[in-house]
C-alpha cells in the first residue's frame, strides 16, 4: 500500500503496545529490586495495575489499543466507502467481527473452556470489548459527522459520570466509587452471567464498555486527522497534540471530583488516556511518517501487523519454557537473581522470530 493509505507509525504504535503485553512488561516486573537504581525501579512500577485509584504506565496498554482500533477503523471504513461498499455491507461485518471477538474472548479467558459449566464461565473480555468498541463505532462513523460523534462522546462520558454519582446502589447509596459499593459492579453482578473476575465485580462486564469505546471513537478522529488531505503533515501533527493536551487538561480538572480509575473506566480515565494516545500518536506519525526515521521502527512492526496472533500465542505457547530450555544453561555463571529477568528476555526473542517468521511468509491473522 502506499503512503497514503497505511502510515508505518500505526503499524509500529499498535506493536508498540503489544510489545508490553508480549513480554516486555515481564521483564521490568522481574527486575524490581534487583537492582540499586531507583530509577529502574519505578519504571519497573509502572508495569503493575493499581489496587483501585490511580494510574500507572500499565493501564495505558489496553485503551491505547482500543485507541489505535479507532485509528485502523477510520482508514478501512473511509477505504471502503470510496469503493462504493454498502452501509448495510460495512454494518454486517462490524456485527459479524464482534460476534467472533466475543467468541474468541470467552475461549482466551477460559480455556479449557468449560463448555458443560456456564456458570463457570467468565464473559468479559478484552477481545469481546475491542469488537463491542469497534462496532458501535463503526455504527457511529457511518451516520455520524465529527463533531456530531463528539457529541456522543460527550453525552456518553457525561451519562456515565451521572449515573455512577446519582443512582444510590441498595445499602451504599449513591456516588459510592469504593470497590464493594459501586454501581457498576452492582448492576454487572445482577446482569452478567457466568463469574465475575473479582467474584463481585468485573472491569470487563457490561457497563464499562461505554466509556470504553469512547476511546475507539476518539481513535476514528485522529484517523481523520491523518487523511485530512488539506492538512500538511506539520498541521496533523500540531492538530493531534493539541487534540491530546486539550483532553489531558480535562481529565485532570475532572479528576477532582471523578477520580481516575482504571477499574471502573471512569470518564477522567478516558479523557487521560485519549489525551495520551493522541500524543503518543503524534510522536510516532513525526518521527516515522514526517521526519523519515524508519529503520527503528522495524522491530514494533513486526509484533503490530499480527498483534491477534501474538495475543493468543502468548497465552497458549509456553514461550518462557522453552527460553529456559535453549538459554537456562548460559545462565548459570550469572547470579540466580537475574534468571528470572533473562529467561523472559529469551522468551521475548522468541516471540519476535516467530512473528518475524509470519511477516516474511507474509502470515497475518486477522478478523
Amino acid at each position: 500500500m502506499n503512503k497514503s493509505n497505511r502510515l508505518l507509525s500505526i503499524d509500529a504504535l499498535r506493536g508498540f503496545d503489544m510489545f508490553f503485553i508480549s513480554g516486555g512488561a515481564s521483564f521490568l516486573y522481574y527486575i524490581h529490586g534487583k537492582t540499586a537504581l531507583p530509577w529502574v525501579d519505578v519504571l519497573a512500577e509502572q508495569v503493575e495495575h493499581p489496587a483501585w485509584n490511580g494510574f500507572t504506565f500499565f493501564d495505558f496498554i489496553f485503551p491505547l489499543f482500543l485507541f489505535i482500533a479507532g485509528v485502523s477503523l477510520s482508514f478501512s471504513l473511509k477505504s471502503n466507502l470510496r469503493k462504493k461498499v454498502l452501509k448495510s455491507d460495512l454494518y454486517k461485518k462490524a456485527f459479524k467481527r464482534m460476534i467472533i471477538l466475543i467468541v474468541l474472548g470467552i475461549l482466551y479467558k477460559n480455556a479449557p473452556l468449560p463448555l458443560f459449566e456456564p456458570s463457570q464461565i467468565r464473559f468479559g473480555s478484552v477481545l469481546g470489548r475491542i469488537g463491542f468498541a469497534t462496532f458501535i463505532t463503526t455504527l457511529l462513523f457511518l451516520n455520524f459527522n465529527k463533531i456530531q460523534r463528539l457529541y456522543w462522546v460527550v453525552g456518553i462520558l457525561l451519562a456515565y459520570y451521572a449515573a455512577l454519582f446519582l443512582i444510590p446502589v441498595p445499602g451504599f447509596g449513591a456516588g459510592n466509587l469504593s470497590f464493594e459499593g459501586n454501581l457498576v459492579g452492582w448492576i454487572d453482578s445482577r446482569i452478567m452471567p457466568g463469574i465475575l473476575k473479582q467474584g463481585s465485580y468485573d472491569e470487563l462486564a457490561f457497563l464499562t464498555q461505554f466509556p470504553a469505546l469512547c476511546l475507539t471513537v476518539f481513535g476514528t478522529w485522529a484517523g481523520e486527522v491523518l487523511q485530512d488531505p488539506t492538512s500538511s503533515e506539520n498541521k496533523k501533527t500540531q492538530r493531534l497534540i493539541l487534540f491530546g493536551l486539550a483532553a489531558l487538561i480535562l481529565s485532570l480538572v475532572w479528576s477532582l471530583h471523578f477520580p481516575i480509575n482504571k477499574h471502573l473506566w471512569t470518564s477522567s480515565f478516558i479523557l487521560l488516556t485519549g489525551g495520551m494516545s493522541f500524543l503518543i500518536l503524534a510522536l510516532f506519525y513525526w518521527l516515522i511518517d514526517v521526519k523519515g526515521y524508519r529503520k527503528w521502527a522495524f522491530f514494533f512492526k513486526v509484533i503490530g501487523v499480527n498483534s491477534l496472533t501474538i495475543y493468543f500465542a502468548y497465552s497458549f505457547i509456553n514461550f518462557t519454557y522453552t527460553s529456559n530450555k535453549i538459554f537456562g544453561g548460559l545462565l548459570r555463571p550469572i547470579d540466580e537473581k537475574w534468571h528470572v529477568s533473562l529467561i523472559s528476555v529469551g522468551a521475548l526473542g522468541l516471540i519476535w522470530v516467530f512473528l518475524y517468521i509470519l511477516y516474511r511468509n507474509k502470515l497475518f491473522i486477522k478478523v
